[in-house]
């Protein structure tokens, strides 16, 4: 049993024009080939869903933001408390989305109405126990099942931008490694840091690093629906 307890009921839940406000995140890793991949020799992107209590459709943790936290601090207490995983959140959300809650799919008016931010959350560690495991499972999934997987299309949505900023953020550490490695001066030392999440000692050093440049070029040509 966790001794972690997720919070329950709605007394410090946020509002916005009779919106719930929601905050969540697309959990991710690389990690060395999967199925959905036929070449095994380069790192590979999965993102981490869950299943809803009740429901046969999997999801990315979410929840609401409450009035006593931010709403970073929300999305990373939502992948803890139903995912199970800490890690390192994106600077900004991959976007906004306006959606009804699962329970009122089918509802007129504004009852059941959210507006939820979702982020990125690069996964550093998968807790054995956490808040709501009796009540989730969870799978590490490629790209492509993600997709296919998606109930709704704001998650898909997500999903795509997702992938649009980690593609934005390996091409500028690319640019960065090839300006150092076209430059005369100054020389590379053995270790000389670019930035504070990249180091290079050697012009090929993103290969033999493994630092992944071509996965998203074939991940972008995915179909979204």
């Amino acid at each position: 049993m966790s001794t972690m307890l997720a919070r329950i009921g709605r007394h410090r839940q946020r509002y916005e024009n009779n919106l719930r406000l929601v905050s969540g995140c697309i959990p991710y890793r690389l990690t060395k080939g999967n199925d959905c991949q036929t070449d095994s020799s380069e790192s590979k992107i999965e993102v981490l869903m869950i299943s809803s209590p009740n429901r046969d459709d999997l999801v990315f943790p979410k929840g609401g933001w409450e009035d006593d936290e931010t709403l970073e601090e929300a999305a990373c207490r939502e992948a803890l408390e139903e995912a199970g995983v800490k890690g390192k959140l994106s600077d900004t959300p991959l976007g906004v989305w306006e959606f009804r809650s699962k329970s009122s799919q089918d509802m007129c008016g504004l009852e059941g109405g959210c507006k939820g931010y979702m982020f990125a959350l690069e996964v550093t560690e998968e807790l054995e126990t956490w808040p709501e495991r009796e009540n989730r499972d969870r799978r590490w999934l490629c790209v492509k099942e993600a997709f296919e997987l998606c109930r709704y299309e704001w998650m898909r949505r997500a999903l795509e931008n997702f992938l649009n900023m980690l593609e934005e953020n390996w091409k500028q550490k690319f640019e960065a490694i090839e300006e150092l490695i076209e430059s005369p001066s100054p020389t590379v030392s053995d270790c000389q840091i670019i930035t504070p999440n990249l180091c290079i000692d050697h012009p090929n050093s993103a290969q033999r690093h493994g630092m992944p440049f071509s996965w998203f070029v074939a991940v972008k040509g995915l179909p979204l629906s």
